[in-house]
């Protein structure tokens, strides 16, 4: 299941709206005849191109994989029905498949004689690759995580306005290449004025990587400025004149957004705070105070302690010598 769980993520950001799902083959003896990932919508699922691999090894064999596996025919036939024909023995998955539509694969197999195990790392699966795609299977909304770098008193930029840099080049290499497996960069029209941002995914050279780019969404009702580096040719560009995170996130989620990178100034953060739409929250905080300037976030409707925000801390780790800080709201944890 480790295996197929590192397959997942690294089909992670190019899979939407569909679940990045991985997938091991094990033949009759144990040995890995086969390992795929969901390809991009409308191509194969990751048990289909797991089977492929494995031909006729696959008979008499396992098939682990991160989700249950599929019932329904959509813009592919019905995975659970692949198993069945390659004769598959026994299927082995870490989480339930949500989506009603989708769900009964593992009801399926059994009727036909398969031995069906669930609940294999379904914790590893759910806070990995699989998070913010069971998020939008369950809610109807894309999965919000809110990324910030900050000092450790807070401040996610000095007096004067600067903010470059705050972080490491550690951290910084390190949300580039989270930007790869995300759908969509959120910002609002104050951060593009102020630090006019590419916000695509680069190498520690600068260099735009190559393949998918995230789309960049643009809130705020103001008009962006002319030259501003999002309205350039390197990935595409939404602007969403609101200001209501629900609004934004419904617009995203007919898009086909599921996973989204919050990366604005602190009054956006502060609405989708405030409106309860922060599903995730991975801090960057630098080993620096400045005593002064802008707080990571504004107006989130706290007007006293017992109002606070509760979230739950999932890690704590190093990045450079920045420190990591990985937690989700209270209700979101499993």
């Amino acid at each position: 299941m480790a295996r197929a769980i590192a397959a997942s993520e690294r089909a992670r950001g190019t899979t939407s709206p569909n679940p990045p799902v991985g997938c091991v083959l094990l033949d009759a003896g144990g040995a890995v005849v086969g390992e795929g990932a969901t390809r991009p919508p409308g191509r194969a699922h990751a048990e289909v191109v797991a089977l492929a691999q494995a031909g006729e090894r696959a008979r008499g064999g396992t098939a682990v994989v991160t989700l249950e596996p599929c019932a329904h025919q959509g813009r592919t036939p019905p995975c659970a029905n692949a198993l069945l024909d390659a004769g598959v023995a026994r299927v082995v998955h870490a989480v339930a498949d949500p989506n009603p539509r989708a769900a009964g694969g593992a009801g399926v197999l059994r009727a036909a004689g398969v031995e069906v195990v669930g609940g294999v790392l379904a914790r590893e699966v759910a806070r990995g690759p699989l998070r913010a795609w069971l998020h939008f299977a369950r809610t109807g909304r894309p999965h919000v995580t809110w990324k910030y770098a900050a000092t450790l008193d807070g401040r996610v930029a000095a007096a004067d306005g600067t903010s470059r840099w705050i972080s490491s080049p550690e951290s910084r290499a390190e949300v580039h290449e989270l930007r790869t497996r995300v759908d969509a960069i959120v910002v609002g029209t104050g951060t593009v004025r102020t630090d006019d941002p590419r916000l695509t995914a680069r190498g520690p050279d600068g260099v735009q990587y190559g393949g998918r780019q995230p789309l960049r969404v643009v809130v705020g009702t103001s008009d962006l400025p002319p030259g501003a580096r999002v309205l350039d040719d390197e990935a595409e560009t939404v602007h969403l004149r609101t200001h209501d995170p629900d609004v934004v996130l419904a617009e995203l989620a007919a898009r086909g957004v599921v996973d989204v990178l919050l990366e604005g100034g602190p009054t956006l953060a502060g609405a989708f705070a405030g409106a309860g739409r922060v599903d995730r929250v991975l801090a960057y905080l630098a080993p620096k105070f400045l005593g002064d300037g802008p707080p990571a976030l504004r107006d989130a409707g706290v007007s006293t302690v017992t109002d606070a925000v509760g979230l739950v801390v999932e890690q704590v780790s190093m990045c450079g010598p920045d420190v990591r800080v990985s937690a989700v709201a209270s209700g979101a944890a499993r």
